[in-house]
């Protein structure tokens, strides 16, 4: 095993020393919209929208953009996906449709079903074998290539709905996987196939020094929590006395800037920290430089990028899209600007927006971070708060307090003739001074976010902080049955949300 493992890092390091012709990202996205309208041109969707005369258009990006409208989740899944799921084929992809990926559903919907199509899962495994070659960029010990390879997903039980399996997007790769890494994966199938998240978590937890995990994949405040239970239940001092050869943490979902200094507390030496972009809708990208804080995306994978400005132009104050937004392509955006994302994919969403706002890191390299989500900002008086802020703010907490923050959420109200934002914060530290987290948080914020700054003189009369125990959050999410690693607590409360997370505290502050 130390002879493949060593093998494989020398051929992926000799690889890396070849020249290969590369395309710009301007030939490569064309490319990618050219194949995914001629396939899907004799679709339901595709003859409604004619697809064949946008192909046959001199200028197709143009076309394309005028035919075919903007789509959020509702609307695509309310005109077309609906179909699919009845059971009829070839409706916005040409195949009927095997799988429904059900998102965590913290936006629009609370039980979203994605198609996931074979060309989908394609695509996938591409951007996996392509995050593989890149892994010759980063410290990672050969002899980590032929170790065990721990995911931290959903339940990969799919549940069968007549014609059609739904279920975590994990379950769905799961069910998927070649044969070859079957044996690197864990926990297993008999674990993974576990619905009940604590069960699964038991039983991880029990049979961990049973293997040798040499990378970690997964949200971080769920890794973060299934680490320490395996800490504590062994009686040891931290995770690389169970796994002495774990040296990579591939993660992703949310940022992991809040949990990185607690995160480390769990190791016993220095890994690889390694950020993905995917969702149920597809994957788009991965980290590809060490050092650099930046998912460099994929631009010949099946899916099409779109950048939509994230300002008052184009959103509205609830983060709803206006009619007819200007949208870039790859080779058009320029850095430091917010960008919500825009899809079409070999999986039939079309113009589809995710739901993410970004910026780019470098155009050059088409690398971006994730700063948001297109709902989940605060924006009461003009303080364009986004959770990028938030994560940056909680850093600072944790930083000068030294306390470990698991969970964070923000709402926004009227208090007294003008506004006020209120942060409830998850931690198990002990006497944690609320009057000083406050002033962390308001000075961070001030620091980072001009109109935040400007606001606080102004129509931003008031900052509440709230301490909570972590357990308050995982009580809420096991609540609605979103207990588990595939769910994200929301960074930002709103609306019915907002009154329902009032609700659930006075409840338990009784």
């Amino acid at each position: 095993m130390a002879i493949l493992g060593n093998l494989i890092s020398r051929s992926l390091r000799i690889r890396k020393k070849f020249t290969f012709k590369l395309g710009t990202p301007r030939q490569y996205q064309l490319q990618v919209l050219h194949r995914l309208l001629a396939k899907a041109k004799d679709t339901q969707f595709g003859q409604h929208y004619n697809f064949q005369e946008i192909l046959d258009s001199p200028s197709v990006i143009a076309r394309y953009k005028a035919t075919v409208p903007v789509h959020n989740y509702n609307k695509m899944h309310g005109e077309w996906w609906y179909k699919a799921l009845e059971g009829q084929a070839n409706v916005s992809w040409p195949e009927k449709i095997k799988y429904f990926a059900l998102s965590s559903g913290t936006s629009e919907s609370a039980s979203k079903h994605i198609p996931v199509t074979r060309d989908m899962l394609k695509t996938v495994k591409k951007v996996g074998i392509k995050q593989l070659y890149s892994m010759a960029n980063f410290d990672v010990p050969p002899k980590s290539f032929t170790k065990g390879i721990l995911m931290l997903g959903g339940t990969t039980a799919l549940y069968e709905k007549g014609d059609y399996y739904e279920g975590d997007m994990s379950g769905i790769q799961a069910k998927n996987i070649p044969r070859w890494f079957r044996r690197f994966y864990k926990p297993g199938g008999n674990i993974s196939r576990k619905p009940d998240w604590e069960q699964r978590i038991k039983l991880i937890v029990r049979k961990a020094p049973q293997w040798d995990v040499g990378t970690v994949c997964g949200v971080p405040a769920w890794v973060q929590i299934v680490l320490a239970e395996i800490i504590k239940y062994h009686g040891v001092k931290d995770i690389h006395e169970i796994w002495p050869n774990l040296a990579v943490y591939i993660h992703g979902g949310v940022s992991f800037e809040p949990y990185r200094d607690s995160f480390k507390k769990l190791l016993g030496k220095p890994i690889n920290f390694i950020e993905t972009y995917m969702a149920s809708e597809g994957s788009f990208g991965f980290q590809a430089r060490p050092g650099v804080r930046g998912i460099k995306l994929v631009l010949n994978a099946g899916i099409f990028f779109e950048f939509i400005p994230f300002n008052e132009e184009n959103f509205d104050a609830e983060g709803e899209v206006k009619p007819n937004p200007k949208s870039y392509m790859i080779h058009e955006v320029v850095e430091d600007v917010e960008y919500a994302v825009m899809l079409s994919t070999c999986a039939g969403a079309w113009r589809y927006l995710i739901g993410d706002v970004v910026k780019f890191t470098s155009v050059k390299e088409h690398e971006i971070v994730i700063v948001g989500r297109t709902k989940q900002f605060l924006s009461l008086c003009g303080e364009h708060m986004s959770i990028d802020n938030m994560n940056t703010a909680i850093d600072m907490v944790q930083k000068k307090l030294g306390i470990t923050v698991t969970e964070f959420t923000v709402a926004g109200f009227s208090y007294e003739n003008l506004f006020a934002h209120r942060w409830y914060i998850g931690t198990n530290d002990v006497n944690v001074d609320s009057k000083r987290v406050r002033e962390i948080i308001d000075q961070a914020l001030c620091e980072v976010n001009d109109d935040y700054a400007v606001e606080r003189t102004a129509a931003l009369k008031e900052v509440f902080v709230e301490i909570l125990p972590h357990d308050a959050f995982i009580e809420y999410l096991r609540g609605k049955g979103k207990e588990g690693a595939m769910n994200k607590f929301p960074r930002v409360m709103k609306g019915e949300k907002l009154k329902d997370w009032e609700k659930f505290l006075g409840v338990k502050s009784v």
